[in-house]
């Protein structure tokens, strides 16, 4: 086997992975482990645009770590450039990529006609990267697999995917043959997540693919609802508006429930409108009362859970409250504040200084949620320039990914030491802080990959 590391390297977005497994009849058989789209910095946005060093009908098939468009948004172009196997994932995987692809492609085609209808591209005519006909393509493919069920890839190479409670769905994969095995980790979700539940052990590996999204962080312990509460309540006696920019699977539904109980405990005012403005996040919602073997809450829970706001599907309904006066909570995709409805309330909520934005999540080098994190006092939105004068919060302990000290422990779980450890998925001082952990306090070896590099497996 080879492995090509076509994405996530140097970057927490992109993700994909090419495998190459010779066959006996001296050919190769070709999987691809994730097929993410690059998001924040230009540069790394522009790969999304350029063509792939592989030929995509010259793989054979396709298996999805989970759904985030990091790992999954590029499928639709894949399939649009020729590519025609299967996509192998878990089931809820499968629902969910129904979601996200197909809002991804209409973002894209309403920015599109948005920036030709103001004339802000560069670009004339402006284009999506895919359309909406591609995502529904690209959908046909989908193949739901169980977790820890084998599946035969063909010429001695097997898949099997097991629960690593990133989000609904998530898995690591692990891919073999009678000579080799190699687990790509995907996101890696959080012991005691309120949530999801804890990913599970992995024994064996020869090579094992770790993220490292916060490899040179830790998250803080404190309570997260003694935060929420105070910059909520803070927030809502100057009746100003909470906007909190949400993945639409996985924070959004975490950040719901800890609302519910907040309200229920008193914590903050029961009476404060609460908005969940992103028809993905609305139907990812949904999909917890669907897939409850796979998180921690009760019937009950999800119900409370489903039931924290008001959903908001159709644009009409999107506008009025940038049009209406606070106190308010609006949650809006997407996280990174890089594109969909909370672009729009960023516009009208960001230069009255009595609201704050509220970021929940990783925010990525080049996107509008890392410069306000920042500080930077004006942001670019189509093409002008919106002034932050809203109050700019942080609440760092909600990430669906564990930090280096989980991350390490989950490592401990194997019995013995993969040959190498490849760590991809992190900017480069956090991908290098995991190496160095992991070197020092398991004395494994250890390789932060090159974009584009190409490793033997032996």
């Amino acid at each position: 086997m080879n492995i090509t590391f076509l994405g996530a390297t140097g970057t927490v977005t992109g993700s994909k992975y090419l495998l190459n497994s010779k066959t006996k009849a001296g050919g190769e058989k070709r999987i691809l482990i994730d097929c993410g789209l690059f998001q924040g910095l230009k540069q790394l946005r522009l790969r999304n645009w350029a063509a792939l060093p592989i030929n995509p009908n010259e793989v054979d098939a396709v298996v999805l770590t989970h759904a985030h468009i990091d790992h999954s948004g590029y499928l639709p172009l894949f399939v649009k450039n020729g590519f025609s196997g299967r996509v192998y994932c878990t089931e809820a995987t499968r629902d969910l990529c129904e979601v996200l692809l197909l809002d991804s492609a209409h973002l894209q085609e309403e920015e599109a006609k948005y920036a030709n209808k103001r004339g802000f591209s560069k670009h004339h005519p402006a284009l999506p990267l895919y359309t909406q006909e591609d995502a529904q393509n690209a959908l046909t493919l989908l193949t739901p697999v169980a977790y820890e069920q084998a599946v035969d890839l063909g010429e001695d190479l097997t898949a099997t995917l097991y629960p690593s409670g990133h989000i609904l769905g998530s898995a690591f994969v692990r891919i073999h043959n009678s000579k080799t095995s190699i687990l790509f980790s995907g996101d890696i979700g959080r012991p005691n997540d309120i949530l999801m539940k804890p990913p599970v052990r992995i024994k064996q590996a020869d090579y094992l693919v770790v993220e490292s999204t916060y490899g040179n962080r830790m998250h803080d312990h404190t309570d997260p609802k003694i935060k929420l509460a105070k910059i909520i309540n803070r927030t809502v006696n100057r009746k100003g508006i909470i906007l909190i920019p949400v993945f639409a699977v996985g924070r959004a539904q975490e950040l719901l429930y800890y609302i519910h109980l907040l309200k229920a405990s008193g914590a903050i005012a029961n009476s404060t409108p609460v908005y969940l403005n992103s028809p993905m996040a609305v139907d990812a919602t949904a999909k917890f009362n669907h897939y409850r073997n796979e998180h921690r809450l009760s019937p009950e829970q999800s119900h409370a859970l489903c039931h924290t706001a008001r959903m908001v599907n159709s644009i009409e309904e999107s506008r009025q409250p940038n049009e209406s006066k606070g106190p308010m909570i609006i949650l809006s995709a997407s996280g990174m504040a890089s594109g969909g409805r909370v672009v729009h309330h960023l516009k009208a909520f960001a230069p009255n200084p009595s609201n704050t934005i509220l970021f929940v999540g990783f925010q990525a080098a080049g996107t509008r949620g890392s410069a306000m994190l920042d500080g930077a006092e004006s942001i670019k939105i189509h093409g002008q320039y919106v002034p932050v004068n809203a109050d700019v919060e942080f609440v760092s302990n909600l990430s669906a990914h564990a930090d280096f000290l989980e991350i390490i422990d989950w490592l401990r779980g194997f019995e013995k030491p993969p040959k190498t450890t490849f760590i991809t998925h992190g900017e480069p001082v956090a991908a290098d802080a995991m190496r160095l952990h992991i070197e020092e306090e398991l004395r494994w070896k250890t390789m932060v990959p090159d974009y584009l590099e190409t490793v033997s497996l032996d």
